[in-house]
């Protein structure tokens, strides 16, 4: 289906969502924010009390998440899953699918790439019965192994071989920018997603990630609506230039080198439409997460 079959059909999709809401919310509902607000996520790995995943789901809506962000497919109970969504009105609004570098979408082996076709067209699946509408990709690899012209050709094939599922499901592929030495600028991103060309393909911005060789306003200002979520990690340059690359993670939200202020408008101007900000750092308890939820009503609140 191109892009101007699935736009005049899109109507009929979104239909089939709302009346099948016995898996969870329309994917396209989460977002909708009438009071223009961004809604705070956190990745369910962060949390590091040792409690049932309800209690867990009880712990973030009381320090002020709306939502957590899980890795899929994983080896959740779906329907305790559902129960703590329920119980507790915590969202899981995006997942993060686990296979997609260990076995990359751009490997020079097909049967490679086959395989996390098949583990993301199942996170797809998961997603959209627990109520979400966005699965993180990483999109390829590029290494000693794996030339970026292979990584380019291959991450392109398997990505269009997935929009059947898509579009079965509704769910949108949110391609995300980390250290695989591949899609390196914002305008080699937006080519990538305009030469696919579908509307439930998009990026998965990860704030934090391009600081090691770029500024995130200037990706936000490319991509645009293009960007489906977002990540929210800090950086410093000074302790990558100092101690070592991945040391300038080791930096607490709002401490760092990103200039949240002018990160947050350009996130508003460019009009974004994925409702949710994730952070997505390291974990720690109960006084930890207190902490990153007051770091990041703090960034919610220049949006």
């Amino acid at each position: 289906m191109d892009r101007k079959d699935f736009i005049r059909s899109s109507s009929l999709l979104i239909g089939g969502a709302i009346v099948n809401s016995s898996v969870g919310a329309t994917p396209f509902s989460l977002g909708t924010l009438s009071n223009n607000r961004l809604k705070k996520g956190v990745s369910y790995y962060m949390i590091k009390e040792e409690l049932s995943l309800l209690d867990k789901f009880k712990l973030v809506k009381d320090l002020g998440f709306d939502g957590v962000e899980i890795n899929s497919p994983d080896n959740f109970d779906f329907k305790e899953l559902i129960n703590a969504r329920d119980k507790t009105g915590i969202e899981i609004p995006s997942t993060v699918n686990k296979d997609h570098w260990a076995k990359s979408l751009s490997d020079t082996n097909p049967s490679v790439r086959q395989f996390t076709i098949d583990s993301v067209a199942k996170s797809l699946q998961e997603t959209k019965e627990l109520g979400g509408d966005t699965v993180l990709v990483v999109p390829g690899v590029v290494n000693d192994k794996v030339s970026y012209k292979q990584a380019y050709d291959n991450a392109l094939d398997s990505i269009r071989k997935l929009i059947p599922y898509v579009e079965k499901t509704g769910v949108k592929i949110g391609i995300e920018n980390v250290w695989n030495n591949f899609i390196l600028s914002p305008l080699e991103a937006k080519t990538f997603l305009d030469t696919i060309d579908h509307p439930l393909i998009g990026w998965y911005f990860d704030i934090g990630n391009v600081l090691r060789y770029g500024w995130p306003e200037h990706w936000i200002e490319v991509l645009g609506q293009r960007i489906v979520k977002l990540h929210a990690k800090e950086f410093s340059r000074e302790k990558m230039n100092n101690e070592g690359l991945g040391k300038g993670f080791n930096v607490e939200l709002l401490a760092g080198d990103i200039d949240w202020k002018l990160v947050m408008k350009m996130v508003r101007d460019v009009g974004y439409k994925g409702g949710w900000i994730t952070s997505e750092l390291g974990g720690g308890d109960k006084g930890y997460l207190e902490k990153v939820a007051d770091q990041m009503n703090k960034i919610v609140s220049l949006y």
